[in-house]
């Protein structure tokens, strides 16, 4: 297996490093995109895993967080858009690396989010997408008594990143430090259940719609940061996507079926992922 730490540079000069678990054949490549506020290196063990089973996995590094050149706050901002971005500069740099092999994204929680909208706005780059602990974080896709206190939540981390000019994540258990637009675009998901960001004309609600790939959606038994109903919220927008979904308990992933602790257990998470999925060049 090789372990090459690649330089990423976006568009904007944004600088960031691609860690990246490349097994002796791969038979496809994978970009993955973390929880908010997660730093790549956490899914070292998983991109481990994935690698042992066949599949080059690319680990993004969201800005703001890890190896990223900057940090919010102190008149820094960015938002969705910056995101996607990125995104696009890392799967760039993948598709370099990686010639010629199937291309996948996935990604945890806001990176699954932000994996199917970065396959939906490039079509026919990406043939599937994995999510883990992933789905839509509108208010009314999640069960009582969460869905009650949810919007006051959202519109108070809008509101406070605002005022402070970076959410303070690491202090109040939220995410990281995260950027007042990020948290904005966030926010107006959980308000709407729609997808929209500062500074993207295309209507990602449509774009969503159009996206024909292939899609494995695992959801875990005490999650309560990405419930199935969520997931299910999410899974309705790839209209035409092909899907296939599971829901693991403890004793399936062998650890606390939570948002987080699978990501130091990731051995049958990468098992299920990997079972039966196409990979065939697009």
């Amino acid at each position: 297996m090789q372990s090459p730490e690649l330089e990423v540079q976006s568009a904007d000069g944004h600088q960031a490093t691609l860690i990246a678990r490349i097994p002796d054949a791969p038979r496809a490549s994978l970009l993955w995109l973390p929880a908010l506020g997660v730093a790549a290196r956490n899914y070292i063990p998983l991109a481990e895993a994935l690698a042992a089973r066949g599949i080059a996995a690319y680990l993004h590094e969201w800005r703001g967080n890890g190896s990223s050149s900057v940090r919010a706050g102190g008149g820094i901002d960015w938002g969705y858009r910056e995101l996607l971005n990125d995104i696009d500069a890392s799967s760039a740099t993948t598709r370099i690396h990686a010639n010629g092999l199937p291309r996948l994204a996935g990604g945890h929680s806001l990176g699954g989010q932000l994996a199917c909208i970065h396959a939906a706005l490039a079509p026919g780059s990406i043939q599937a997408v994995w999510l883990v602990a992933s789905g839509a974080p509108y208010w009314r896709a999640f069960p009582r008594p969460m869905r009650w206190w949810l919007p006051l939540a959202a519109r108070f981390l809008q509101w406070l990143a605002q005022r402070r000019g970076f959410l303070p994540g690491r202090r109040i258990g939220f995410g990281g430090n995260e950027a007042a637009g990020v948290m904005t675009d966030w926010a107006r998901t959980a308000l709407s259940g729609r997808y929209a960001a500062f500074g993207i004309d295309t209507d990602i609600e449509a774009a969503l719609s159009t996206f024909n790939g292939d899609v494995r959606a695992l959801t875990l038994a005490k999650d309560w940061m990405a419930p199935a109903s969520s997931l299910r919220l999410l899974l309705s927008k790839l209209a035409k996507a092909r899907i296939t979904d599971a829901h693991f308990s403890d004793a399936q992933v062998g650890a606390p079926a939570d948002h987080f602790a699978w990501m130091k257990h990731p051995d049958a998470v990468a098992a299920w992922l990997t079972d039966s999925t196409a990979t065939k060049p697009t």
